[in-house]
Formats: C-alpha cells, structure tokens, sequence
C-alpha cells in the first residue's frame, strides 16, 4: 500500500507541475491532493497546522503571482484591460487549437486581438502587448514553479 500511495503522491506532484504550461490544470489543487493522499495512507498528525497554514499562505501567493505576473506583463508593454483579456482567453484556448507552440502563441494572439479590436490601437502597439502577454505568462510559470517546489519540500521536511 505504500508504493501505491507515493505513486498517487509524486503523480499529484508531477500534474501540478504540468498544470504549469496547462493553466487549465489547477496546479494547486494537486499539490494539495498530494498532502491529503499522505495524511489519508499515512497520517495526517506529522502535518500539522503550522504546516497546513503556511501551506495555506502558499496557496494564496500562488493565485496572487499568477494574476499579477500577467498583469504586470501586459500593462508594462502598453497593454490594457482588453490586452488582458485576451491573453487569459488565447492562454486558455492556445494549447487546444496549437497543442505545444499555442502555450505561447495564444497569449501573444489573444492579446493582440483584444488590443485590435476594443481598443483601436495601432497594430505596433498591440504588437508589445502581446509580446508582455507572453513575458508575463512565462514569469508567473517561474514564480509559480519555485512557489509550488518549496511547497513540496516542506512537506518532505515536515513528514
């Protein structure tokens, strides 16, 4: 039962990471799923609530970096609320209509549209935007890839 449990373990690790590149993974919840498989195989006392609340204040600095990367990403090219809509729909629909490449490309797209369309701005502008979409998406991959790894390794030292 123990290796069936690190499997279902390292597993919720690994979609997390995964959920990285594929925001429609919810990143988060499999980490913690993760930690609830070891309290429910194991025991839930070696994770106790100073565990469980500094986890917690990951949790929130996770949903925390991932708007404010790409916001920032966007507004400090030029971009704006439509530029930022956009990229979040060209970010959710890129991987499906591009598999690989559309992790980028349809944050870059979708802002480019938004700033074309709503706006009115002129492409070399909306150009920026995108290219800020795109620089803001993948800060927030690094920001949340180092949160999510020193959320796993205090659980490897609080267990």
């Amino acid at each position: 039962m123990d290796i069936i449990a690190w499997v279902l373990i390292i597993a919720s690790f690994i979609i997390a990471f995964v959920g990285l590149v594929y925001p429609i993974i919810p990143s988060v919840l499999f980490i913690l799923l993760g930690f609830v498989i070891y309290g429910l195989f194991f025991s839930f006392g070696e994770l106790g609530w100073i565990f469980w609340a500094i986890e917690i204040l990951f949790v929130v600095l996770l949903f925390a970096a991932d708007s404010v990367s790409n916001l920032i990403g966007v507004k400090k090219f030029g971009g704006t609320k439509a530029g930022l809509w956009g990229s979040t729909i060209g970010l959710l629909v890129g991987p499906f209509i591009i598999p690989v490449a559309g992790i980028l490309i349809g944050p870059f797209l979708g802002a480019v549209i938004g700033e074309l369309l709503i706006t009115r701005t002129d492409v070399k502008q909306a150009m920026k935007a995108g290219v800020g979409s795109v620089v803001g998406f993948l800060t927030s991959v690094a920001t949340k890839g180092i949160i999510q790894a020193i959320m796993i390794v205090i659980f490897i030292v609080a267990i």
